[in-house]
């Protein structure tokens, strides 16, 4: 078996995620999507340049919709790696790849020094709530991938968490089982979906911690653009409470009315979750600083 450590790369590429989020300031951190283009690529890596001045605790590339873009995004997160101050953490999702080819995939993100990984078990490709059809010789259940990885090398690993409740999973137990599960597997730290409840999500957490100690890191996403949003909540699962659905058709026709409402929903929402003791916030930025700028900012963060 492969195993993969050591590198000599410097310290901030193998900060450890786990001890941030032990730390009493809150933890701090940016997911973005991997570009589909050049001109895209060029705008990420504008939003990567002003969000780093801020000393974020680690930053995430995500897979597209799907689980497409695998390579781009391995790309990317290599270039963050290698490029900047950032600690990265690696998007691994089991979609569509065989164990073999998963192996290959850790290697290249420990080649670039990174030893952070988010352990997914991904959407279906295409159709992010179509069928999940598992690899003839691939993984099935993002605890196995946990496995997989913790065997690999001396890597940490963090999970999804899901406060809404999985699409696939018939209720909030089976979700409770399943992050005790990977847990066990090794998994360190877990971060949600957006979140747009705090309930749901303080549920989810005092339900877990009652059986293991995993910090939960809530994702908050600033809403600029209401149709986006509503997208992105179809194919998360995610629903959209109807006050905060409300508030923003009350401006639907002003876009600068929507995205400053968003922003103040946004900063309502994390001020709720800091308050209840979460260990942190990691932004879903959609690969724009200001707006999550702004919310950090009266977030007094």
């Amino acid at each position: 078996m492969a195993h993969y450590g050591g590198g000599g790369r410097p310290a901030h590429l193998v900060a450890s995620i786990p001890a941030r989020l032990a730390q009493d300031a809150p933890s701090i951190s940016f997911e973005f999507f991997p570009p589909k283009d050049d001109e895209s690529e060029a705008a990420l890596w504008m939003a990567i340049r002003r969000l780093e001045r801020v000393r974020p605790a680690f930053v995430s590339v995500t897979y597209g919709a799907g689980g497409t873009t695998q390579d781009r995004t391995v790309r990317v997160t290599a270039r963050i790696a290698d490029e900047t101050s950032l600690t990265p953490l690696a998007h691994l999702t089991c979609v569509g790849a065989s164990v073999r080819e998963v192996r290959q995939v850790v290697g290249a993100y420990a080649a670039s020094g990174i030893r952070n990984i988010l352990a997914l078990r991904g959407d279906p490709p295409g159709n992010a709530r179509g069928e999940w059809v598992q690899h003839p010789e691939g993984l099935d259940h993002a605890d196995r991938l946990v496995e997989l990885i913790h065997g690999l090398g001396d890597f940490t690993i963090g999970v999804a968490a899901f406060p809404d409740v999985h699409p696939d999973s018939p209720g909030l137990d089976h979700d409770v089982e399943v992050l005790v599960r990977k847990a066990d597997a090794g998994a360190e730290f877990a971060i949600t979906q957006m979140v747009f409840d705090p309930e749901s999500y303080l549920r989810l957490r005092d339900r877990v911690s009652a059986r293991r100690t995993l910090p939960i890191t809530p994702g908050l996403m600033p809403v600029t653009n209401l149709r986006q949003v509503s997208r992105m909540s179809e194919l998360m699962g995610t629903p959209l409470p109807p006050g905060l659905v409300a508030r923003l058709e009350a401006v639907k026709d002003d876009p600068e009315a929507v995205r400053s409402v968003g922003v103040q929903i946004a900063t309502e929402i994390g001020q709720r979750l800091l308050d209840e003791g979460a260990p942190g916030i990691h932004f879903i930025t959609m690969n724009r600083s200001t707006a999550t700028l702004e919310v950090h900012q009266n977030l007094s963060l």
